[in-house]
């Protein structure tokens, strides 16, 4: 297969079910776009469901909304029900929907913003939705992480919240970190099962709104530098395409840009920080995430002690 990996590459994905979060804008839009113009039934959940239509109307193929609001628990099972409920099966779950350097400030439930919607809300979705996936052949659950899982990362377990200080800046390296070990974990717990993986991804910089709250200092060269340095949310979104439908993926690999630095580029396989692969800091944060969300996944934990290195998917 190329190396210059593009939506062209996409099998046919008729017959399949994607749920795309976030995805009435930026790499979200595109990624259900691409995926509905190769033939899958694309639900769009979105916060703004006014503006998930818009989304929805601007794109060729079957294409649905569906209510998400990731901040709140009670949204996101609401969601989760309703999803349910009109679906039989889903082949592909991308969690995609996130914010970045927000001020501080707290979800619905006390949880940090970042943290809890780029990491418990997804993870409480998906926990909610897998036993619509775990008897499907080749389904996949997508993660989009972030370089920035490498700037200031870490699990603050004595402080998850943030409560005593905050740095936006790490506080996103925070949620972006557990984005990772989040599917690190799941594909460990996934792998006895044989049929659904996880993986994960990300956009490499992309000029997304996703910076919109970038601190002061930063916004102006980001301005003036993202014509330079960030590629098309288009560009961006490949990463995680090729996460959902590369016949030749492993379940527990990372795709991101194959530029310099993973800042742009068409996707290949990449390596996240050597803290993400820390088997017990994953195990713990998920019994964390757990407790805080309520959600119990249907998979058990696996006795595995090493990080797997996944097997085969087929369609």
């Amino acid at each position: 297969m190329s190396e210059k990996w593009t939506t062209a590459n996409i099998p046919d994905q008729r017959g399949r079910v994607a749920v795309v979060t976030g995805a009435n804008t930026g790499l979200g839009y595109e990624t259900a776009k691409a995926l509905a113009e190769r033939g899958a039934s694309v639900v769009l959940a979105v916060r703004n469901v006014e503006k998930g239509q818009q989304a929805a109307a601007r794109m060729t193929g079957d294409v649905t909304v569906q209510a998400l609001d990731l901040t709140s628990l009670d949204s996101v099972r609401a969601a989760a029900a309703a999803l349910r409920s009109r679906l039989d099966r889903i082949d592909l779950l991308i969690n995609n929907a996130g914010v970045m350097y927000t001020p501080k400030q707290t979800t619905r439930d006390g949880f940090e913003m970042q943290f809890g919607t780029n990491h418990l809300g997804h993870f409480a979705l998906t926990g909610l939705l897998l036993d619509r996936m775990l008897p499907v052949p080749g389904s996949r659950v997508v993660t989009v992480s972030s370089i920035g899982h490498r700037v200031r990362a870490a699990i603050h377990f004595d402080d998850l919240q943030w409560e005593r200080s905050y740095s936006r800046v790490a506080a996103y390296g925070q949620s972006k970190l557990a984005n990772l070990m989040f599917t690190y974990e799941l594909q460990r717990r996934l792998a006895a099962h044989g049929t659904t993986v996880a993986l994960a991804a990300h956009p490499g910089v992309s000029n997304t709104e996703l910076a919109r709250n970038s601190p002061a200092a930063l916004r102006l060269p980001l301005t003036w530098l993202a014509p330079l340095i960030a590629q098309t949310s288009a560009m961006g979104a490949l990463a995680t395409l090729r996460a959902a439908t590369d016949l030749s993926v492993l379940g527990g690999q990372y795709y991101g840009p194959g530029g310099r630095y993973e800042i742009m580029g068409h996707p290949r396989l990449v390596t996240s920080s050597p803290e993400s692969y820390e088997v017990a800091v994953q195990q713990r944060l998920w019994a964390v995430s757990e407790d805080l969300t309520g959600v119990r996944f249907p998979v058990v934990q696996s006795k595995q002690n090493s990080y797997p290195s996944g097997s085969a998917i087929t369609m």
